[in-house]
């Protein structure tokens, strides 16, 4: 036990940066505990702000739901990005290099912050059409407008927690990841209910408060970032040699993040349709899938933990030239997530009903929560190997392949199923739920097919 408890320590610690030698359990864990204690605060901050948004009204939650739909768009591209720059930053550090590792860094945070700018002004600018595309009533618009234009105006926060945050794992810098989320996303929780409700001094926002408190969060964490780039005891540590643009650099990243990028773009997307279909079931079905979703979001983000770690081990032991120990490291990474979801589908399943409660009482909000919980959850030991399979072709730099198995899972199979089974044949809204588990499954399986063929441990980048 007392092992354990100092491999834990050492791990939270991040005392070991280099994960090319010795046991790969070990490596597992030095880099996977900080990874999911950080993907934990994440999780925890998004049911606590779909608590305290549901407080509010129907209409808050659907508008917190609907501009998620679009904005995890963003998402898409800073994941994508970020994909990429661990994918590089992780090669360099198991080649040795560590000054071609911050030149990657820089270069990456150059296209990101370029990116973000151009997104803050169309969100600002066209609030109101994205929430009527989505489905939106006039009274949602009206009440939620300024929660959408807050949160793509600070769009850039956002970007850049995911993508320096991806810099310190490329590095085997996981401890610092976590620390960078915890700072933010408990900054968020306190600040969410007193920008809402207007608690103490702060006023009373409504829905747009905890918009306002994102950003605030998110932003600090970025400040923290930054300095730990710039002063911090890291082996990634930027110095002004390193500032300046680097045309091939940005090309390469562009062109492994892509990939990234795309595949991405086609989940997003696939969940903006989805969300659209919903929206046709009213307002409150999509409040109670907004809640299901976030609860379910709850238990992915630790596993995801899990699948970034699996990345970095990739990407650092390809570099080091020992591709056997990549491929022994991602089964052993997805057998574990696989264990921890199927216990956590087991208890989402057997008390559905009771969790959804938690955050509204409206008994057709909660049903369509229920539902929605109890279904997805089915596929949840297939999302493991999903995850970490593809987290692990993107450590390799291979990012197009899981762009076709996203293009084939959720645009040739998800949106249409859910349509056919939902409005077609007139199933409702658990057409919607089952067509995710089956095509996430159906993703799962394809993953291990392609990983086991290999042609990802040949990826230059």
């Amino acid at each position: 036990m007392k092992q354990i408890l100092n491999l834990i320590w050492q791990a939270i610690r991040g005392e070991e940066k280099s994960y090319t030698t010795g046991s790969i359990n070990r490596a597992i864990v030095l880099l996977s505990i900080p990874m999911i204690l950080e993907m934990v605060m994440e999780a925890f901050f998004a049911v606590v702000d779909v608590f305290f948004v549901s407080k509010i009204s129907v209409n808050a939650v659907a508008t917190v739901g609907l501009t998620e739909s679009v904005i995890t768009l963003v998402y898409s591209i800073a994941i994508g990005l970020s994909m990429a720059t661990t994918a590089m930053v992780s090669r360099r550090i198991g080649e040795g290099d560590t000054d071609r590792a911050a030149e990657a860094a820089v270069q990456s945070i150059i296209i990101a912050v370029s990116i973000s700018v151009v997104i803050s002004i169309l969100g600002i600018v066209f609030a109101q059409q994205i929430l009527s595309l989505m489905g939106g009533s006039t009274t949602l618009i009206q009440e939620g407008i300024g929660y959408t234009r807050i949160i793509f105006g600070g769009n850039i926060v956002i970007m850049l927690l995911f993508l320096l945050n991806a810099i310190f794992r490329g590095a085997g810098e996981a401890a610092v990841a976590m620390q960078a989320l915890w700072i933010a996303n408990v900054l968020n929780i306190i600040l969410d209910p007193c920008l809402i409700f207007g608690w103490g001094p702060f006023p009373e926002l409504g829905v747009a408060g905890a918009a306002v408190a994102t950003n605030i969060g998110r932003g600090i964490g970025v400040l923290f970032q930054i300095y730990i780039l710039l002063k911090g005891k890291v082996i990634v540590r930027i110095a002004r040699k390193h500032l300046f643009v680097q045309i091939n650099i940005i090309k390469n990243l562009l062109r492994v993040s892509m990939g990234g990028m795309g595949q991405y773009i086609i989940a997003s997307a696939s969940w903006i349709f989805l969300m659209r279909i919903m929206s046709e079931f009213g307002e409150v079905a999509v409040a109670g899938y907004t809640i299901s979703i976030r609860l379910l979001v709850f238990a992915i983000l630790p596993a995801w933990g899990m699948a970034n770690a699996a990345a970095t081990l990739v990407g650092q032991n390809l570099g080091a030239k020992q591709p056997e120990r990549a491929e022994k490291s991602v089964w052993r990474s997805a057998f574990y997530t696989m264990v921890f979801l199927f216990l956590v589908s087991v208890v989402y399943f057997f008390f559905a009903r009771p969790l959804v409660m938690l955050f509204h009482s409206d008994p057709m909000v909660v049903d369509y929560g229920v539902a929605s919980l109890k279904i997805i959850c089915l596929g949840y030991v297939f999302f493991a190997y999903g995850m970490v399979i593809s987290q692990a072709f993107n450590g390799a730099g291979d990012t197009k392949t899981p762009t076709w198995l996203n293009f084939i899972c959720f645009w040739l199979l998800q949106i249409p199923l859910a349509y056919f089974l939902g409005i077609v044949l007139q199933v409702g809204p658990n057409g919607v739920f089952w067509a995710v588990a089956i095509s996430e499954s159906v993703l799962a399986i394809l993953c291990i097919y392609k990983f086991r063929r290999g042609a990802w441990k040949l990826v230059e980048i």
